[in-house]
């Protein structure tokens, strides 16, 4: 195998391996989630409704449906860093996109706001 060809290889194994996480979490602060609630706002309420209910206008439309945060448990795990690679990664087979194009502190502060919107509603 020439060397070059070698080197192509590598390189392309990168590209697959690298995780959708490349830093440590961030802090978890008021400001983080109060960012995290405005994206929520903008980018989840439509199919996930204002308060995570799986009811927004949007979800009729949807199969499978939105997740219910306040009863129903996550796929892929409740904490942060698994909603983190969930929003980084998507969810194939239902209409939960990637959201790559958020900034990683944006997928932080909305993956804190939606386990908080969870824990919350698990504890009414």
């Amino acid at each position: 195998m020439s060397e070059k060809l070698s080197l192509l290889l590598a390189l392309s194994a990168l590209c697959v391996v690298t995780p959708a996480r490349a830093a440590e979490p961030p802090k978890k602060t008021p400001q983080l989630l109060e960012k995290g609630k405005a994206s929520f706002n903008v980018n989840c309420a439509t199919c996930h409704g204002p308060k995570g209910e799986g009811n927004g206008v949007a979800a009729a439309a949807l199969k499978p449906k939105p997740r219910n945060f306040a009863t129903e448990e996550f796929k892929h795990g409740s904490k942060a860093p698994e909603v983190f690679d969930t929003l980084a990664k998507g969810l194939p087979g239902t209409a939960m996109i990637a959201y790559r194009h958020l900034s990683e502190e944006e997928r932080w502060a909305l993956a804190y706001y939606v386990v908080d919107l969870h824990e919350s509603a698990k504890n009414h």
